[in-house]
């Protein structure tokens, strides 16, 4: 072994030779267990480069993926990426936009040509960067949510639910993106605290009566949308208003009479605890709206201009319509105050452009009879949630879950299977006894059924993309085709994600397959934590907090990112922020571990042929010679692989891992290598017969327990693990430290009486160090120490201690 590790010489090259091997492949399974394992990567959207928070997720189930494998399971990891929609057109208009285009001046069909070619740049660039992480995937079976199987599964989906009357189209409020001129999901919505006004806007009464104000005072933020107004609404509980209610008032500019109502969602310590109701332009108005039965007038455009509806100021924007409607009510002296008033301003999260909700016609998809089932399997836990904290999130989301908005007004995706008649006349009853002028279809029609006469049009809308990712965990294994890959490895065992993707896609994802398989998509679902900036903000390149994982992986290795991020968590904590210090540490313990090995190969060459136990189950030659640091250190190694074992089944990946940092750092390093420096310093031939054998026992347990010590660490650090195996194993079989066997315990080797009795001399020899230290007596120096009579474990070990302490020791009463 070369005397230092360079992860940048190595990690390269051991990937290549696991790709050549085809252990990635479940079918190359060196076992004959019949038990699979599988894992579907979540997949990373085309938009760029892999964050932090990819490279937790990537290390998570990677952990898993190669404990099975080792398992002897046949375990398969399939990759893949997401289209991403709105995400990946924003950011190749962001590009067309260096080039002084836009989406409009090219055309749809030239437009999603270039996001072909960004798609063929990224996909290809998150799939290498994947693997610099050490990612075991089965890169033959990847897949892109619109190859040509994979549209078909989306394409089936529609069909099914719109025949079985699930899917309808019709107007209803949404969050509408101005600038990218589409309906966005509530994730890609965000919000930023604003400082604005909040302006008193005089509603006169219709009759108004003696000796009371003839008017009510409404407070809002957003005056420019009065003009949509259909009522007025307080609290039901509010005392100061309670004669009013069932009035009506005029609305200030448009004349228009509009009621005094009452409702639970109106908040009385708002401005007055007098709300405008506009079902058009706010979500709770327009839930109000519905169940009052009030009238909606769509005064903002999808453009985010005024409407004709907004009479002399259609045309304008928002905010210009704002200022002359601010401007009229002072001069009707309707405009009683305004104030300083911060808020939260809902935000396009792709594009930064204020979100406008308003009413749009768009397809929906019941969601009741759809979230029922997928709220019965983890109830009933058939699919168990980790940490158990975001159990009670999934279920309070299902129980008031509202019908899905599933299409987009956008050139990229899933185009709709919907074909229009272009007759105006042109209409056909639907199952549900309704007019409709088109056809829900998976090829176009060659001739209309509707009018006879025209070329049918397909609809210019898209799927959201969490229609399509939904399907993700069996449409990725071909279905509706009932494949072997479907038999095999669906369901699949295990999900890893992100919190804020548990309803949106976690959920979808259940109650798809519940649909359509009539099977759940995965056993457990493991929230990993959020990872954060040193500084707690999230990790962002907009706010300069970003760090790329792969920058970190080019100066100190995958291993040391891998081992660094792990390090940092326990199972059910929320968010970590990331420390680069962690890392450090990572790499630290890998030269460590590197060294170790080093040490050992040296100390194995006074054996003629070493042999690493053919056994997963720990032995040791002669078991009669050992010594007290002998069972210490196979008991210590035996509980190790248990708990280590126990760990990453519970998904305690951090928990694992720092006991193994401290068993193979503290235990086997500063305890057992150093007593085994002493142990076997002279050379074999120069020992005598029982020496000879005290001294291959201690190369044997040296050997055969770093070959364990690598296994557990594995699915951790893979690339040294695998580096130090092939130089020190690999001629024996299995060649790669991949597909070898996961170590059991020995519990029999487990020996608390050894631990305890081993604990006593560490404690000895520590305070003989310490006294040394204290009387500043050089290390080397001999010197005699006294101590009182010990109990005979010790006497046992007096050799050893007064070589590791450099003393001579003494017992009281004794010359």
């Amino acid at each position: 072994m070369e005397k230092t590790y360079e992860p940048k010489k190595y990690e390269n090259k051991i990937y290549k030779s696991w790709l050549h091997s085809g252990f990635f492949c479940p079918e190359k399974s060196l076992s004959q267990k019949k038990t699979f394992y599988s894992v579907v990567l979540p997949p990373p959207n085309i938009t760029n480069k892999l964050h932090m928070g990819h490279a937790l997720n990537a290390t998570i189930q990677d952990i898993l993926v190669r404990y099975h494998r080792m398992k002897g399971e046949k375990t398969l990891w399939l990759p893949g990426t997401d289209h991403a929609g709105i995400a990946t057109q924003n950011v190749v208009e962001k590009e067309l936009k260096k080039e002084g285009l836009t989406r409009h001046q090219l055309g749809r069909e030239e437009f999603v040509k270039r996001v072909w070619q960004w798609v063929e740049k990224y996909k290809s660039l998150i799939l290498e960067q994947l693997k610099k992480m050490g990612c075991s995937c089965d890169w033959s079976r990847e897949r892109f949510t619109l190859d040509k199987n994979y549209a078909k599964a989306v394409y089936t989906a529609f069909l099914y639910y719109y025949k079985k009357g699930l899917i309808y189209r019709g107007p209803r409020i949404v969050n509408w993106c101005p600038r990218c001129e589409t309906a966005i999901s509530d994730i890609e919505v965000k919000y930023q605290e604003a400082k604005g006004k909040l302006w008193y806007i005089k509603y006169p009464l219709k009759n108004p009566k003696p000796q009371i104000p003839n008017f009510v005072t409404v407070a809002t933020t957003r005056p420019e949308t009065m003009l949509g107004d259909t009522a007025v609404a307080v609290n039901p509980k509010d005392e100061r208003y309670k004669n009013l209610v069932g009035q009506k008032v005029f609305l200030p500019i448009m004349n228009r009479e509009i009621p005094i109502i009452t409702h639970h969602l109106v908040d009385p310590s708002f401005g007055t605890g007098v709300v405008k109701i506009t079902p058009a332009h706010d979500a709770t108005d327009w839930q109000i709206g519905k169940e009052k039965k009030l009238e909606v007038i769509n005064i903002i455009g999808p453009d985010g201009k005024m409407t004709k509806n907004a009479g002399k100021f259609a045309g304008l924007t928002t905010l210009e319509a704002r200022e002359k409607i601010l401007e009229e009510l002072k001069n009707q002296n309707l405009l009683e105050k305004e104030e300083d008033y911060a808020h939260n301003l809902a935000l396009c999260e792709r594009c930064q452009t204020p979100i406008e909700p308003q009413i749009s016609t768009q397809w929906f998809l019941k969601m009741k009879d759809l979230a029922r089932p997928a709220i019965d399997v983890v109830k009933k836990g058939k699919i168990k949630i980790i940490p158990e904290r975001y159990k009670k999130i999934y279920l309070n989301w299902l129980a008031k879950i509202e019908d899905w908005c599933i299409s987009r007004q956008l050139w990229w995706g899933h185009q709709l299977p919907v074909f229009f008649c272009q007759k105006e006349q042109g209409k056909i009853q639907n199952s549900q006894s309704q007019t409709q002028n088109f056809v829900v279809t998976l090829k176009k029609p060659k001739k209309c059924p509707i009018c006879h006469q025209c070329e049918m049009k397909q609809s210019e809308d898209v799927l959201d993309t969490w229609f399509s990712s939904a399907l993700w965990p069996f449409a990725v294994f071909n279905w509706p085709k009932k494949t072997k890959d479907l038999k095999n490895f669906y369901p699949t065992n295990f999900l890893s994600t992100a919190q804020e993707i548990l309803y949106l896609w976690v959920a979808r994802m259940i109650f798809s397959s519940l649909e359509f398989t009539k099977k759940i998509p995965f056993k457990e679902v493991y929230i990993h934590p959020t990872v954060l900036a040193i500084t707690g903000r999230r990790m962002s390149k907009s706010l300069g907090t970003g760090i790329d994982p792969l920058e970190i992986a080019e100066k100190y290795g995958a291993d040391a990112v891998r081992m660094g991020l792990i390090y940092q968590t326990t199972r059910d904590q929320q968010a970590f922020k990331f420390d680069e210090r962690a890392i450090l540490s990572a790499r630290n313990f890998i030269n460590k571990l590197w060294n170790i090995s080093r040490f050992i190969e040296m100390s194995t060459k006074q054996i003629p042929n070493p042999k690493p136990q053919t056994s997963n189950k720990f032995k040791t030659q002669n078991p009669k010679s050992k010594t007290l640091a002998d069972r210490w250190i196979l008991s210590r190694l035996n509980t190790i692989i248990e708990l280590t074992t126990q760990k990453i089944k519970n998904y305690q990946f951090g928990e694992a891992i720092r006991e193994l940092y401290d068993f193979v750092w503290h235990d086997f390093a500063d305890w057992y290598i150093e007593i085994a420096k002493h142990e076997i310093r002279n050379p074999l031939w120069q020992s005598n017969s029982a020496e000879r054998q005290s001294k291959t026992n201690i190369i044997n347990i040296l050997y055969n327990s770093l070959l364990v010590i690598l296994k557990l660490l594995h699915p951790f650090i893979p690339f040294v693990t695998e580096t130090i195996y092939q130089q020190l194993f690999g001629q024996h079989q299995p060649a790669f430290l991949i597909v070898a066997e996961w170590p059991k315990p020995n519990k029999k080797l487990i020996n608390k009486k050894a631990e305890d009795e081993f604990e006593k001399i560490k404690e000895l020899i520590i305070e003989i160090r310490n006294w040394k230290a204290k009387e500043k007596i050089p290390f080397p120096e001999i010197k005699e120490y006294q101590i009182e009579v010990p109990k005979k474990f010790i006497l046992t070990n007096r050799e050893i201690i007064e070589k590791l302490t450099r003393t001579k020791l003494i017992l009281k009463g004794t010359k």
